[in-house]
């Protein structure tokens, strides 16, 4: 029995990995899992046909509300037609059980005021009786599982059905436990405080972009700077204060860097950078003083946060020294993936020390030339 599955990336979708990510720890292949669930519910059930389908909205942390249902796995004839498309939540025998939470039976579908006939048409599909069974997650409907035309008998029975109800259980069981293996991965390379990525992921992620750039013959630029006069904070406010005004700076970078392919990251402390595939040094340059402008600008804990007792609205204490250096400026594209990788830290890391010695809150570019330094 050959099930089709829908490709990869909406499945990701469905496990909300929406962001353009080399590093995914915790890469469960959903597919894989649904399938292994429709083959398991056709040995117990055999029937011609089968589908799970999904609303993938439902597993968004949004929770935005969406009209339809998509085919993510499906066996039996007209499979390949279907799986991949979409139904409105409200139309059919797989609409209304998602809708009303409840199982469902329907021996004779032509008589079903619930039933789709579209899908027959688009498959040549003559279906016959169907049972359906709702999936949810934490109590929430996030799709149904269906079988179709049970083998060897005229009608699905109820001890049918109750079996298919087995088996939604199963399915939400495992997309359950395929999203906490994503967040467990998703923690392991975030920063807890900021939510920026940490050093463990610029590391790697710095050296699959160095090798994406030699094999392009791309540039790829790379930002550090670190935050002046913050020790200030610490002994003036406390800790708490420290940390509201690292999480704001996280803010701040996410949103300078927006919708890009920037990587922005906290290095370490009050240390941050951000890698920038495809920039080169000046653009590099031109991004880094918008941020700076922008921390230089910034009023910092203008709220009431738990733990500070009050707005403290810091302004004109808080600026960054930046330092920049890019693959082509300062290292050149005849230089190894390590090399880059090795250099871009190196160069712009001495390039913020070297803002900071001469003034602080300012942008400084590398001098280094390639196939020096």
């Amino acid at each position: 029995m050959h099930i089709y599955t829908v490709d990869k990336r909406l499945l990701d979708e469905v496990l909300e990995r929406k962001r353009d990510d080399s590093v995914k720890p915790g890469n469960i292949d959903l597919g894989l899992v649904l399938k292994e669930i429709l083959l398991q519910a056709n040995k117990f059930v055999p029937s011609e046909s089968g589908s799970i389908l999904l609303d993938t909205s439902a597993l968004n942390k949004n929770r935005r509300a969406t009209d339809v249902l998509y085919f993510v796995a499906c066996f039996g004839k007209g499979s390949s037609k279907v799986v991949g498309k979409t139904i409105p939540i409200n139309i059919g025998i797989a609409g209304n059980t998602y809708a009303s939470g409840k199982p469902y039976i329907s021996k004779k579908v032509k008589s079903d005021k619930h039933f789709y006939a579209d899908m027959d048409k688009k498959t040549k599909y003559l279906t016959q009786s169907i049972i359906c069974a709702p999936i949810k997650l934490c109590g929430a409907g996030i799709g149904v599982i269906e079988l179709i035309n049970k083998r060897k008998s005229v009608n699905y029975e109820s001890g049918d059905l109750t079996l298919l109800k087995i088996f939604a259980e199963y399915t939400s069981t495992l997309i359950q436990n395929s999203l906490d293996a994503k967040n467990f991965g998703e923690l392991s390379i975030r920063d807890n405080l900021t939510g920026l990525y940490n050093d463990r992921y610029v590391f790697d992620r710095l050296g699959k972009e160095s090798a994406k750039a030699l094999r392009s013959d791309r540039d790829l630029s790379l930002m550090f700077f670190d935050l002046d006069r913050f020790k200030e904070i610490n002994d003036t406010h406390g800790h708490l204060a420290g940390s509201r005004v690292l999480k704001e700076v996280g803010e701040i970078m996410f949103d300078t860097v927006g919708k890009t392919s920037a990587v922005p990251a906290r290095y370490g402390g009050d240390e941050f950078v951000i890698i920038l595939p495809g920039m080169d040094i000046q653009k590099a340059a031109e991004l880094a003083e918008k941020l700076r402008k922008k921390i230089e600008r910034f009023i910092f804990i203008n709220k009431r946060h738990h733990g500070i007792g009050r707005a403290l609205s810091i302004k004109n204490i808080i600026t960054g020294s930046f330092g920049v250096a890019s693959l082509k400026a300062n290292i050149g594209t005849k230089a190894s993936q390590n090399v880059v990788c090795d250099k871009l830290i190196r160069l712009s890391d001495k390039a913020m020390y070297d803002a900071k010695g001469s003034g602080k809150n300012k942008v400084t570019l590398s001098d280094a030339k390639p196939g020096r330094g």
